[in-house]
This record gives structure tokens, C-alpha cells and sequence, in this order.
């Protein structure tokens, strides 16, 4: 069968551009909101009087039947036909007869695969939104699990203050809250729908765009046609959502890589995230969070490559914005695989609380609550800084830590020590000082886990909601 688009011209395309400008290597995975979004253009068709009811029942009869085969992987796409829509189209025409021809009655593709990747995100937003949810949970368990852990915080990966380690996982738990929240904002622009703006200028056949629109469960219809085909805002906004999300799990992961690590030795990865060494026996690397890692500037990538591209176009659709699926289906797959693996890996990782301990009994991180100790004995701060400055260097030279020091060595550096510094200096007490909103103090830390635990049902509730609204 010659070109779909044929007619005007006199000579077969190049085989070589043929396979230069043909996307169906990719765009394949739009298939199923391809078939979508054209039962529901036909059914308009049908309910506007442009196409007769028989002709509108063998196509969508049709459509069903396409859809099926390529569930069960039935069709074999071509090159020839280009893309998705038009190897759609022609499987259709090969299926009902010319009458699937008719299919393409009032749209173009430039507004039907605008169509295709609006109701492709909006289904892969509802699916990250709920992996975050299962990531948030994980990590809320193991903050439950552990507030009586106590680690040493860190600033410049230098030893700072003790903390609970519940304390460090609900950080987590706050910045993917954060992107959750972009997530689901980010919904309302998706949620548009650009079918009917045709080439660039809307129609000539008197088509009702909102009835589209209730079927396909979209909120809005866009207003301008020029910018329903060329608007690709709602994938840049997705692939800059995602490069955030990227960053915040590559931070987990490089604490979780260090943390692993003989130098500390805080936690243990289950065996089933960790691989191997061919040639040393002893090795449990940790892959998982390293590939994260990794793969973050592949996603990173992404997001610029698409900044690129479409940052010198002009109005409407130019064949640049084929660029746009490649680098949006490689982040949802890497953000996928990176979800789906982390909340079982957070859920089955093993902390080890006695070696965190140590590490906090053997370092200066309690330093700070000596100064305010001496600043609530009316010394001024600066003074008191100065004052631990002196103690701590005096620990260095005698190979002590501030809790092995007796009263009359803490009275060399001032005479306002007594023997409340003792416990004072206890990492329990330094950690349960800290007792404003937020700090790391047990029942602020219990609030906090309170209020996120409240936070993750309403996630689910919006998250049940949004499947349905998205099918």
C-alpha cells in the first residue's frame, strides 16, 4: 500500500530517510493512548453527524480488534508507515476496509500524538506519585523503628551534632513529599486536551472538542490551536520534576553507598539490592544506589536535550518535536526501575545502631551544647565559642573525648563548669535539646512522623482517585 500522505507526491521516499524520520521504534508505546484517543475522536464524529453510526461502529470495532493484536504482540510495525498513528491507521484499513480511512476525519497527527503523550503522562504521574507514596512508607517505618538510634549529623561530611537517625529518614520522607506535590500540580497541565486543534488551525467539520474531552477524562481543552500542537511544556515540566526527583535519590543513595562502607559500617543492604565481584570474594557492592546514581545524568540529559530542541522553534508543529518522546520514555523507564527498587530496599535495610553509637561517643559533636551550656551561665556565646575552641583542641592533644575529661580539666578553660557538663554532654540529652518544631529531640521527631503518616493517607486517597480518572 502506497503513503497514507501519498497523493502529492511523484517519487517513493528514500529508504534512508525513510529510516532517518520514522519513529515508530519508540512512538510503538503510545499505542494504546493512540487507540484511545481515536475511538474517542470517532465517537464524536458519530455524535456530531460527520460520519454515519455503521461507519463509526466498524471503526471502534475495529480499533478493539487492533488493540488486541498488539497486546498479544500480533502486529509487526513498519518503517514504511512511520510512526504509530499511521501504522495504526493502516493495520485498520488492512482489517475493515476503506472505511477506516475515515478515521482521520477533523484531526491531523500533530494534534492526535499531542493527544497520545498527554494521556502517556498523565498515567505515568499517578503511577510515580503512588512508588513515592510506597518510598515514603518504607522510610517512615524505619524512622519508627529507630528513635532511639542516634548518629552523628554531618555538615562538609565533617562530624557536626548527633542526631536521631528517625530524624535523617523523615528528611527524606520531606523531600519526596515536595515531589509528590510538583507531581501532582503538574497533573492540571497534563490533564489538557489538544485534539481538534488540527495541523495548527483548527477544522473545517464542526467537531465538539470538550465532548473529546469528558470521554477521555481530560479537565480542559486547550485554547489556542497554534499552541495545542506545538505545546510541549507539560513533558519539559515532567522531565525537570523528574531530574529533582533523580537528585534527591542519588543523595539517599551516596548515604546509603557510604553508610554500607566498612569506614562506617551504619547500615546493611539486603543481598538481593547488592551484587558481587568476579575476582574478590569479599565484596558486597552496593549497585543499586550506585546505578541511581548513575543514571541521574542520563535524566539530567534529558531534560536539556528537550530545552534544546525547542527552544529556536517556531509556531506550530516543526518535525524537531519528534525528539521529544525518546528522552521522555528513557526517564519514566529510569525513574520506574529506580522506584520500584528502592522502597524494598529501604524496607529491608538493617541498621546497625551500637556502631552509630560509637561513632557519636567517639567525636566532638557535642561541643556545641558545651557553649550553650556556658551561654546559659551568662557567658557570651562568642566567649564560649572561644572557651570549647580551646577544650576541644586540649581533648585532640591528650587523646581524649569531651566526656572523659574530669570537672577540674573543664575548669582550666572556665570556672563556670560544674558537674551538670556530664550530663549535659550526653548524646541522649544533645539530641532531646534540640525540642523545637522540626529539631531532632524524640517527641519532635514522633510529631513529625504523626504528621507524614497523615500526609501519606492523603496520598493514597488522591492516588486511588487519580488512577480511575486517568483510564
Amino acid at each position: 500500500m502506497s503513503k497514507l500522505w501519498g497523493g502529492r507526491f511523484t517519487k517513493k521516499t528514500d529508504q534512508l530517510v525513510e529510516e532517518y524520520t520514522a519513529s515508530i521504534m519508540f512512538d510503538k508505546e503510545l499505542a494504546e493512548e493512540d487507540i484511545q484517543g481515536s475511538v474517542a475522536h470517532v465517537t464524536m464524529l458519530g455524535k456530531q453527524g460527520i460520519l454515519p453510526a455503521n461507519d463509526v461502529d466498524t471503526i471502534k470495532d475495529g480499533l478493539h480488534r487492533v488493540l488486541q493484536r498488539i497486546k498479544r504482540n500480533d502486529i509487526e510495525f513498519s518503517i514504511s508507515d512511520e510512526d504509530i498513528h499511521m501504522n495504526i491507521e493502516k493495520t485498520l484499513i488492512d482489517d475493515i476496509g476503506p472505511v477506516g480511512g475515515k478515521l482521520h476525519t477533523g484531526r491531523s497527527r500533530n494534534d492526535q500524538v499531542a493527544t497520545d503523550m498527554h494521556l502517556y503522562l498523565r498515567k505515568r504521574v499517578v503511577e510515580f506519585v503512588d512508588l513515592l507514596h510506597k518510598l515514603q512508607t518504607a522510610l517512615v517505618e524505619q524512622a519508627k523503628a529507630n528513635l532511639d538510634t542516634i548518629l552523628p549529623g554531618y555538615t562538609h561530611l565533617q562530624r557536626a551534632q548527633p542526631i536521631l537517625f528517625a530524624h535523617h529518614m523523615m528528611a527524606y520522607v520531606s523531600m519526596f513529599g515536595r515531589d509528590i506535590e510538583r507531581l501532582q500540580d503538574s497533573y492540571k497541565r497534563i490533564n489538557m486536551l489538544p485534539l481538534g486543534a488540527g495541523a495548527l488551525a483548527g477544522t473545517t467539520f464542526p467537531i465538539d472538542r470538550h465532548y473529546v474531552a469528558s470521554q477521555l477524562k481530560f479537565d480542559r481543552v486547550y485554547e489556542n490551536s497554534l499552541d495545542a500542537v506545538s505545546d510541549r511544556d507539560f513533558i519539559l515540566e515532567f522531565l525537570s520534576h523528574a531530574s529533582i526527583l533523580m537528585m534527591h535519590l542519588s543523595r539517599l543513595s551516596e548515604e546509603l553507598i557510604m553508610w554500607s562502607s566498612t569506614e562506617f559500617h551504619f547500615v546493611e543492604l539486603d543481598d538481593a539490592f547488592c551484587t558481587g565481584s568476579s575476582i574478590m570474594p569479599q565484596k558486597k557492592n552496593p549497585d543499586v544506589p550506585e546505578l541511581v546514581r548513575g543514571k541521574t545524568g542520563r535524566v539530567y540529559g534529558n531534560l536539556i536535550g528537550l530545552l534544546t530542541v525547542l527552544k529556536s522553534l517556531p509556531l506550530a508543529y516543526n518535525k524537531d518535536m519528534q525528539e521529544d518522546k525518546e528522552g521522555m520514555f528513557d526517564t519514566v523507564r529510569t525513574l520506574q526501575g529506580a522506584l520500584q527498587l528502592f522502597a524494598p530496599m529501604i524496607a529491608t535495610m538493617k541498621v546497625d545502631r551500637d556502631r552509630m553509637r560509637q561513632a557519636v561517643n567517639q567525636d566532638f559533636s557535642n561541643a556545641t551544647d558545651i557553649a550553650d551550656f556556658l551561654v546559659g551561665k551568662g557567658l557570651p556565646f562568642r566567649q564560649a565559642h572561644e572557651v570549647i575552641g580551646k577544650t576541644v583542641l586540649y581533648c585532640i592533644q591528650q587523646g581524649k573525648y569531651l566526656l572523659d575529661l574530669t570537672l577540674d580539666e573543664f575548669k582550666q578553660f572556665s570556672k563556670l563548669f560544674d558537674d551538670s557538663i556530664f550530663t549535659v554532654l550526653q548524646p541522649e540529652q544533645v539530641v532531646n535539646a534540640r525540642n523545637v518544631y522540626g529539631g531532632t529531640a524524640r517527641v519532635q521527631v514522633e510529631a513529625a512522623i504523626s504528621r507524614a503518616e497523615a500526609e501519606l493517607g492523603r496520598t493514597a486517597e488522591w492516588t486511588v482517585e487519580y488512577i480511575e480518572r486517568s483510564r
